[in-house]
């Protein structure tokens, strides 16, 4: 069963780069898509960011397209999430996911898509 761990959250500067990784265990044969997500209190859990498992589908989400970049390791595997240019407005506890719900060369940013979470991490940008 596919586990994922979460680090690299912490305090930046606007402007600043971050990058976030989750490091995935318990792998089986079956293909995943995997999707970066976040959310603040009281808001709905928002998607950033997704990777279909055969990399043919990336998608972002308008907020921080130019600004950030999905990606995976799968000798290491490892998937990231490099944050560039963050602003204030990027502060949230991010999560990664997997999901097995798409075809191997789709995938998009709808949290009920996804039924494997890491535990999140935050994420604060503040001068």
């Amino acid at each position: 069963q596919l586990q994922l761990v979460e680090s690299g959250g912490g305090l930046v500067q606007p402007g600043g780069s971050l990058r976030l990784s989750c490091a995935a265990s318990g792998f089986t044969s079956d293909y995943y898509a995997i999707g970066w997500f976040r959310q603040v209190p009281g808001k709905e859990r928002e998607g950033v960011s997704c990777f279909s498992s055969d990399g043919g589908d990336i998608n972002y989400a308008d907020s921080v397209m130019g600004r950030f970049t999905i990606s995976r390791d799968n000798a290491k595997n490892t998937m990231y999430l490099q944050m560039n240019s963050l602003k204030p407005e990027d502060t949230a506890n991010y999560y990664c996911a997997a999901t097995k719900t798409f075809g191997r060369g789709y995938c998009d940013t709808k949290a009920e898509h996804y039924n494997i979470w890491g535990q999140g991490t935050q994420v604060t940008v503040s001068s």
